[in-house]
């Protein structure tokens, strides 16, 4: 099975977990850390996340790239598992790093262009961070807190290299969205649990291979694009210009909304009425130049050649998808497909090499109802989709 590129954005919060062996129910509340600190406690979110970028190492080092923050934060670990991480963020303090310096790290590794979010931390550390990337990028966590009740975290240091490895591999990786929750450390000390939800994140996981919809451990296909349409039309807005790719999986949702297709052609719909057919590249320009609005592209993978853009619908220019973004290009697939790809990446041929450069990278897959892969997408002028 071939292997992709994966640039990995690493956080660590290095008083994460201080207060554990001193019975401090935590490690948010700085004067209790100081004391734990001063007391002898260690630092093991260093040795926490060593372990996971050690083996991550021995599975696939030449297929990741580490961003990370100066120091403590993330670079001294990277540097002894033997990795030469990229520097985005560097904190003023390296003996007390703060929530700021979290967040602050989060942003330079968002503006650096990583493909996954992985930290070392507790709830308190996947809160800072939830309060940034929300549901943007996926985030894994690499546990070392005390309290640890959301739902962002792997089960071991060793759990989250695998989950990162098998992104890499192209395996199916669900991502799903999870609870972030803290919990309140000074009602903890007086013996009252009080859980509090802060939001979510999406988090990559290893998902069975059929969900939902099972029959000898094989989908159905048409119970499948019944799902799949069913996602797409709870997400769809009023105001927004969809433009509807060829193929069977995006004529599941036409047929939901009981509106005429062009199966191998791209339609358009607004406010789940038809505005437009058959639209060719010039017409698509035409109509989006003078459109104010968002648009979203809804695509199919072809089956066996894995392609998403360029293969039955160059309708999409590359002026029409640069007016679109990556963001707003839902990608639809069973898991059947991309099973069949024997993790070979999506193929992005645009017939504009910058764009496919700048588009490559993991993106969302819609695999039913509520179900989505992290799936790489991969240029087509370069060996990397044939290694």
């Amino acid at each position: 099975m071939s292997a992709h590129h994966l640039r990995l954005g690493l956080i660590v919060n290095p008083l994460a977990g201080v207060g554990g062996p001193a019975g401090l129910k935590g490690s948010d509340d700085r004067e209790l850390v100081a004391r734990a600190l001063d007391s002898g406690a260690s630092k093991r979110a260093a040795e926490r996340v060593l372990r996971c970028l050690e083996k991550l190492s021995r599975l696939c080092f030449e297929s990741v790239s580490l961003v990370t923050a100066a120091g403590v934060m993330g670079e001294t670990s990277a540097l002894k598992a033997g990795f030469s991480p990229q520097v985005s963020y560097r904190c003023l303090d390296q003996t007390n790093t703060c929530a700021e310096d979290t967040k602050n790290a989060v942003e330079a590794l968002l503006a650096a262009g990583v493909d996954m979010l992985v930290f070392v931390g507790g709830d308190g550390t996947a809160r800072d961070l939830c309060s940034v990337v929300g549901d943007r990028l996926p985030v894994l966590g690499i546990p070392s807190g005390v309290k640890m009740h959301s739902g962002v975290f792997a089960v071991s240091p060793e759990a989250a290299a695998e989950v990162i490895n098998a992104a890499v591999k192209g395996e199916l990786v669900d991502i799903r969205l999870q609870e972030v929750r803290d919990i309140d450390e000074a009602a903890l000390r007086q013996g009252h649990v009080k859980s509090r939800f802060f939001g979510e994140m999406l988090v990559p996981e290893f998902g069975h291979f059929v969900q939902g919809t099972k029959n000898g451990g094989r989908e159905i296909e048409e119970l499948v694009l019944d799902d799949i349409a069913a996602d797409l039309r709870e997400r769809m807005d009023s105001g927004v210009l969809y433009l509807v790719g060829a193929g069977t999986t995006p004529k599941a949702l036409m047929d939901d909304l009981n509106l005429p297709n062009t199966l191998l052609g791209i339609d358009v719909i607004e406010n789940e009425s038809l505005v437009a057919t058959d639209q060719s590249a010039s017409q698509l320009e035409q109509r989006l130049e003078a459109y104010e609005g968002k648009v979203v592209a809804i695509l199919s993978v072809t089956a066996g050649q894995g392609a998403l853009i360029g293969r039955g619908n160059q309708q999409l220019s590359p002026k029409v998808l640069r007016r679109i973004g990556r963001d707003n290009v839902w990608v639809l697939a069973t898991k059947s497909k991309i099973t069949q790809l024997e993790g070979r990446p999506l193929l992005m041929d645009s017939n504009d090499p910058e764009l496919d450069d700048i588009w490559a990278g993991y993106i969302d897959v819609t695999t039913g109802y509520h179900d989505h892969i992290y799936y790489p997408l991969g240029r087509s002028h370069t060996t990397e989709l044939h290694s």
